[in-house]
């Protein structure tokens, strides 16, 4: 895909193919553009998503595929039944947009914070779950996401690149960033770059560092997990979710079944929500800095009994 943003690779997939319909629950930030250029194939049911997703999930039963919008905490929690009973049960090809997940809810407090999302969504049968780097690794991967047969729910991430990514995207096929052996870090998402930055500074100690950017949640790349533990001496999962639910317990659902050990340094929410801060601040706050993850990463793996 050539287009240079979400919009734009969106308004191009549509124009050529009008199965597609977006939708919206009065959340047009990030497609104010569309309207015009789609007419009828764009709807706005209001902020109602529950009725957003019974219209997506009837668009899916009538041959569309819908593109359905909403602030990712209202569209996996105040329509969760909707999404789990008419889109799950019927395993219809819905695509699910969240904005502003995880830390990217800024100056929201808890209500706005979707650091449950992933988890939710996971549960759902047949439902996929993408979490992009940033808004090229968006871009490589949206086409193969949005023509999926099954249910896809996105993490809408539109970041700056902070890494030329390798554009050969698959469903369920992690990315290799770095190849290290000493500490392995498997994230995704919004806090891609700062993972990025924290294993460059962990190598500039002398460090051998192994980075995977899963890309998506589920189906997950099951081998590019082993792989991880393998190499490392300590494996670290990095996400702005809850510790229960998201990539540390995806990760330790696939070390049980396979009977690895491994020691794992989760870098998450753990029964709290943060305080609500513009996302710099946020970041800082919560010790999820570069700077911040090569400390916690670096005390980890010199202090194995702490």
């Amino acid at each position: 895909m050539t287009s240079e943003s979400y919009p734009d690779a969106l308004r191009d997939l549509a124009l050529g193919d009008d199965r597609f319909v977006v939708l919206t629950a009065e959340n047009r930030a990030a497609i104010r553009g569309l309207p015009q250029v789609l007419g009828e194939r764009f709807v706005d049911v209001g902020i109602a998503e529950q009725t957003l997703v019974g219209a997506a999930s009837g668009l899916a039963l009538r041959g569309r595929i819908p593109v359905a919008h909403g602030l990712a905490s209202f569209l996996t929690m105040r329509a969760f039944e909707f999404i789990r009973t008419d889109v799950g049960v019927g395993d219809l090809p819905v695509k699910l947009v969240g904005s502003i997940a995880g830390v990217l809810s800024e100056a929201n407090g808890p209500t706005h914070q979707a650091l449950e999302d992933v988890a939710l969504m996971r549960m759902i049968p047949n439902m996929g779950v993408f979490c992009p780097a940033d808004e090229e690794d968006l871009l490589l991967g949206l086409e193969s996401v949005l023509h999926a047969p099954q249910p896809f729910y996105i993490r809408l991430n539109t970041f700056p690149a902070t890494y030329a990514h390798d554009r050969q995207f698959s469903i369920g096929r992690a990315e290799l960033v770095l190849d290290g052996s000493d500490v392995a870090i498997l994230t995704y998402g919004t806090l891609f770059g700062e993972a990025l930055r924290a294993a460059r500074l962990l190598e500039s100690d002398g460090l051998s560092v192994w980075l995977t950017n899963l890309r998506t949640l589920k189906p997950i790349d099951e081998r590019a997990v082993l792989e991880a533990a393998a190499a490392g001496r300590l494996v670290v999962t990095v996400e702005d979710h809850f510790t229960q639910g998201g990539l540390y317990s995806a990760v330790a659902e696939i070390l049980l079944a396979r009977r690895q050990p491994s020691r794992v340094l989760p870098v998450s929410f753990h029964e709290r929500w943060f305080a609500p801060a513009l996302y710099e601040q946020v970041i800082e706050n919560e010790g999820l800095t570069g700077a911040h993850l090569a400390d916690r990463i670096r005390h980890a793996f010199f202090n194995p009994e702490d």
